[in-house]
């Protein structure tokens, strides 16, 4: 194995784990020989799977409790030693099939909504980091990598949803996923200056949408604003957590690594 890219001796906590990105992300880490623990606030079928693994530590874990993740972070020192990478993962959104409130105009969207995405969304990754880059950086060694999105950095296109509008439905994709992926970045900068004598990196992975089965219309309508055509397959941003994890980023701090398709390139 390229030493560069190694990441055998890691020990790495993804918030998130049962969804499914979380759970490419674990594969690609235990395929690499890494411990790895997911952490969610429910087990599902897909990290059953894992349970046999060695290598692999699931505990259930709700990331807006800094107790719940305190709890987390000793059981994991116990099993495996301090964490040496913390992957962001963990977010919640208001998908196109949401109820009417949570997609519609801004003037009148919830303001429980609000409260609920930004509390995972940020506070969550705000006490993630505060939890485990603590333990990271009394140890001097560390990565996390704050998983933020494309509209953290633009507007959504709400041209997108137009075909939902032409047929009588009042939709528009909500603003507090966009605020709370925004806030990532910025605390992302934060962190990373502020453990950089500790040698604890902190780096912010923006990505665009996953093909997960979406509506047949919605599928056509954004793929035809993307740049590349399609949407990211679920295994394509392995490549980039593994290379911010690994010592062949090692001078890499503070950065927000875009990997779009071309998205916000237009």
């Amino acid at each position: 194995m390229d030493k560069l890219f190694d990441v055998s001796r890691e020990i790495v906590v993804i918030t998130g784990a049962a969804g499914n990105l979380g759970h490419a992300y674990a594969q690609a880490y235990l395929d690499r020989g890494a411990k790895v623990v997911g952490l969610d606030i429910s087990l599902t079928s897909k990290l059953s799977e894992q349970q046999n693994n060695e290598n692999y530590f699931f505990i259930i874990t709700d990331v807006t409790s800094k107790q719940s993740l305190e709890n987390a972070l000793r059981a994991i020192e116990k099993k495996y030693g301090v964490p040496t990478v913390l992957i962001n993962n963990a977010a919640v959104d208001s998908p196109p099939s949401a109820p009417l409130e949570e997609n519609g105009p801004f003037e009148s969207y919830p303001e429980s909504s609000w409260d609920n995405v930004l509390n995972v969304n940020l506070k969550g990754v705000f006490l993630c980091c505060q939890v485990f880059g603590a333990a990271m950086a009394k140890n001097n060694k560390g990565s996390i990598i704050n998983v933020s999105s494309i509209y953290g950095i633009v507007s959504p296109d709400q041209n997108i949803y137009k075909y939902k509008r032409d047929r009588g439905e009042v939709f528009y994709k909500p603003v507090a996923y966009s605020a709370s992926k925004s806030g990532i970045i910025n605390l992302t900068k934060y962190l990373a200056v502020y453990w950089a004598k500790a040698s604890v990196r902190v780096n912010t992975l923006t990505i665009a949408g996953v093909y997960n089965k979406q509506d047949e219309e919605f599928i056509t309508s954004y793929c035809n604003r993307m740049p590349v055509g399609r949407m990211a397959e679920m295994s394509e941003y392995c490549g980039a957590v593994l290379f911010l994890s690994s010592s062949a980023s090692s001078y890499m701090t503070g950065s927000n690594l875009v990997v779009d398709g071309g998205w916000t390139s237009i």
